[in-house]
């Protein structure tokens, strides 16, 4: 029979090992994942329950019967549509510019649903639909794109296109050198309200 001790023992060493696993060099690697390990342990004594991992929000400790490890993976934030403050707000603003030509163009998306758009000098501003709208919001509160960095350059190349994006109060400067596909997924969908040559 297992003691309350030896039970801790065997949770601490699978907690331990929990998102790990062995690099190509044979040496321990980092945990593959933003996984948060919880246990809780009473002095009860232990149920005949067989412990089992098993996923569940993070807690505080209680009373349970047994010593059960249970596993937090955190949920992943799916997008929402960023908020709107009032129709002047600008909610993104992004320039083209570089590439063979030298071109400069612009897209501003309003928080009234227009898009005004500058090329080669001449503006013009149309108006989203309301699916439209919720499309290009709901790009812009992927949170994924706090983790795009605020400059991503290959300044190797001449050639290239560079966008820069203003929103949620950053700046971000890319040439789509680097893999960052939610920054890709809101380029091409502003870049489809400019217009064509």
């Amino acid at each position: 029979m297992l003691t309350r001790s030896s039970v801790m023992v065997c949770a601490a060493a699978a907690l331990a090992l929990a998102g790990c696993s062995s690099g190509d060099d044979g040496k321990a690697a980092e945990p593959t994942d933003e996984t948060v390990v919880t246990a809780t342990v009473s002095d009860a004594p232990p149920s005949p329950a067989t412990p089992s991992l098993s996923p569940s929000s993070p807690s505080s400790p209680s009373s349970d019967v047994s010593a059960s490890p249970s596993l937090s993976v955190p949920a992943s934030a799916s997008p929402s549509p960023v908020p709107v403050t009032g129709p002047d707000q600008k909610l993104v603003t992004m320039t083209v510019s570089g590439g063979f030509a030298g071109v400069n163009r612009e897209v501003v998306l309003r928080g009234d649903g227009t898009v005004r758009t500058t090329d080669s000098g001449e503006s013009a501003v149309r108006r989203t639909t309301t699916a439209q709208f919720t499309t290009l919001r709901t790009l812009l509160g992927d949170p994924a794109l706090a983790d795009v960095p605020a400059f991503a350059i290959d300044m190797g190349s001449a050639d290239k296109f560079q966008y820069t994006l203003q929103f949620d109060g950053r700046t971000v400067m890319t040439d789509r050198s680097t893999d960052a596909p939610a920054l890709d997924r809101l380029i091409g969908a502003l870049e489809k309200w400019l217009p064509t040559n």
